[in-house]
């Protein structure tokens, strides 16, 4: 009988059911669930969330690996919802007119003998066609670091750790950014003028024309759950293409990198196009990223960094 109990122990423990698994899985999503009503409230988002990474970890062993690969993207996705519990313009003053008057002064436009910023010149002057181009630009900033982050996963473990890291700490700088500057985008000006109104709703800005060109409300859905208004510099959607441009370089991928490019900078015409961004964010952005490839690549060099990468490496290997 005792012999039985162990061996039956044995197996549950070398299984790839076993029970430590089981519970820390059932753990980590019901804490995650109990924590984020509490700082954010209930949404279905996060059930779809729990679903699909516990029916990736327990379906089979390359789908486990899968979504322990892609972790590190839902940890950055939790942080980022996260902080609506913790809106960054009661820790620093926002800055609207200030860096409105910046912008001008560096980029201005003269148009008919008024000096305009990028933003209020390109609103007078929008058309269809950049409307449309800008609205698909746009809506790249997700899937494309995904797609390329998906080819690294399956092509090189070790890239794609890589790649991951550098993406959640560029972020990370930049929410660091967010909370010592908060600063309102282009159409918090265009809509509001230079009062500070508190917990002001997301907007679509230009990318509303993008909707309305297709008779949609895809842009409106998105932004209507973002996590800050106040978070405008720096232009993290500016940082993305950046990173993936670095890594499809550093992997000699070709001709693709011809289309990275292309995206990355329609992407920055785009933010600067729809109000979203202004041109200051948008070099913010850059540098953010550059900052963060930069000191990835130092600490993965010179810490222990390195010890934690080739565990994550050996966790998602074959």
């Amino acid at each position: 009988m005792i012999k039985n109990n162990m061996q039956q122990e044995v197996l549950l423990k070398n299984s790839f059911y076993n029970l430590r698994n089981i519970y820390l899985t059932v753990a980590i999503s019901v804490g995650y669930l109990l924590l984020s009503v509490l700082l954010v409230g209930f949404k279905t988002d996060q059930l779809v969330l729990i679903f699909i990474f516990n029916t990736l970890f327990f379906i089979s062993k390359g789908t486990r690996q899968f979504i322990l690969g892609f972790s590190i993207f839902i940890v950055y996705w939790v942080l980022f919802d996260y902080m609506k519990a913790f809106p960054n313009y009661l820790f620093n003053t926002v800055h609207i007119e200030d860096l409105y008057d910046l912008e001008k002064n560096t980029f201005g436009i003269n148009y008919h003998g008024l000096i305009l910023t990028p933003n209020e010149y390109w609103k007078i002057n929008s058309t269809a066609f950049l409307d449309v181009l800008t609205g698909f630009f746009y809506l790249m900033w997700v899937p494309v670091p995904l797609a390329f982050a998906t080819y690294l996963f399956f092509k090189n473990k070790e890239q794609f750790v890589w790649f991951s890291l550098t993406f959640v700490w560029v972020n990370l700088l930049g929410f660091v950014l967010y909370y010592a500057f908060p600063a309102a985008p282009p159409w918090y000006v265009q809509e509001h003028g230079f009062e500070f109104i508190a917990k002001t709703a997301g907007n679509t800005a230009g990318l509303a024309r993008f909707d309305h060109y297709f008779n949609i409300t895809l842009f409106h859905g998105i932004y209507s759950k973002g996590s800050n208004v106040f978070a405008a510099m720096p232009s993290l959607h500016s940082s993305y293409p950046v990173i993936v441009v670095y890594y499809g370089l550093k992997n000699r991928l070709g001709k693709i990198n011809i289309f990275f490019a292309a995206v990355m900078l329609g992407i920055w015409f785009s933010a600067v196009y729809t109000s979203h961004h202004y041109t200051l964010d948008v070099l913010a952005g850059l540098s953010c990223a550059f900052l963060g490839i930069i000191s990835f690549n130092y600490l993965i060099r010179n810490t222990r960094l390195k010890q934690l990468v080739a565990n994550m490496i050996s966790a998602i290997g074959n």
